[in-house]
């Protein structure tokens, strides 16, 4: 595996096992949602019935994210007939994994985890008591149905998109794919978060998450593909000769 590559990976896992161990060791998370719950009206920051936000951060970005993938796919497929584009096929690839596995990756999880949402738990008017990731419920409190909600995977579809990085040209373009991702996924948590459906913790496991994934899918497609010397420039100019052709704007050195 590419060392760069490899030390995001890890730097990815440490800050995940802290994130993990900071939320079970306090009472962070609940001390965050309460300040998002009336407790006099019993009613989220957001009402989840809301017809236009529900509209414009959950179903619509779903679609645009649908759109996006296409859209993408498209492109890889023309890749194979026009020439000009086809030093884009690693970067395509990747993001394209990414955005098929981070949420299918996320999804196992909360089907595992049994972790009940916000919303469901007794001190926010449901009928669940609250237990920590690691823990059990009690025998005489196990809720009759499997608790779906951790981490959170509505967002993580928005995080999916950290793998941008992997097709932009440039630093810039990198920065304003890292700034649009974390944007769009802290978008769509932060709704789930008003509306009762996630703890802060969630999202940012699912953040942490997604951005593995995508490294181990640039790990895996850079096995098939000529991986670059450096994962975030491209090779400089002044090294291409002056009456050489100029390299396509997302081509690498092998």
């Amino acid at each position: 595996m590419n060392k760069c590559l490899a030390r995001h990976l890890l730097v990815t896992c440490l800050a995940l096992i802290l994130c993990i161990l900071i939320f079970e060791l306090t009472a962070l998370d609940m001390q965050i949602q309460q300040l998002l719950y009336n407790q006099g009206s019993h009613q989220w920051w957001w009402d989840k019935q809301e017809f236009w936000a529900r509209l414009l951060f959950y179903d619509g970005i779903k679609v645009v994210l649908l759109v996006f993938f296409l859209s993408l796919l498209l492109m890889f497929v023309v890749s194979f007939i026009k020439h000009a584009i086809k030093p884009l096929q690693p970067g395509l690839l990747i993001v394209m994994l990414s955005m098929l596995s981070v949420p299918a990756t996320v999804g196992l999880l909360k089907a595992t985890t049994n972790m009940a949402c916000p919303v469901n738990l007794l001190q926010f008017g449901g009928k669940v008591e609250h237990v920590p990731l690691f823990s059990a419920y009690p025998a005489d409190k196990r809720p009759a149905a499997p608790q779906k909600c951790f981490p959170a995977g509505h967002a993580s579809g928005g995080f999916s998109l950290l793998a941008l990085i992997f097709l932009m040209p440039t630093d810039r373009a990198r920065q304003w794919a890292i700034v649009g991702a974390l944007s769009l996924g802290w978008l769509m948590g932060g709704y789930k978060m008003l509306i009762g459906d996630h703890f802060l913790s969630h999202t940012l496991v699912s953040m942490l998450l997604s951005w593995g994934i995508c490294c181990l899918n640039a790990a895996l497609v850079y096995r098939f593909y000529p991986a670059p010397t450096n994962l975030w420039k491209l090779p400089e100019s002044k090294s291409i000769q002056n009456d050489a052709p100029p390299l396509p704007a997302n081509s690498y050195q092998a």
